[in-house]
């Protein structure tokens, strides 16, 4: 069984291009069926890390290529929204 804290040590990594995309730091569940709907990623700051602001990706279940030991693996297309 894999668990929300074995999934936030994993690197999110867009399958196409190698580009790293940052780690989980939240879930959307499907209460009814118990399955997970969309991962919420917070992103690499970009610049100076002490002054930039994180931002968040939502990424739907169905963009999941795999899920490695190591990292997941997600599709790379315009559908990765801010939040």
């Amino acid at each position: 069984m894999v668990t929300l804290t074995n999934m936030q040590a994993k690197e999110i990594i867009k399958v196409e291009t190698g580009e790293r995309i940052g780690t989980i730091t939240d879930l959307e569940i499907d209460v009814d069926n118990g399955r997970i709907r969309q991962l919420i990623v917070s992103s690499k700051p970009k610049g100076i890390p002490m002054f930039s602001k994180q931002d968040e990706l939502i990424i739907p279940w169905k963009d999941i290529v795999t899920v490695g030991s190591d990292v997941i693996l997600v599709k790379d297309n315009d559908r990765l929204l801010s939040s």
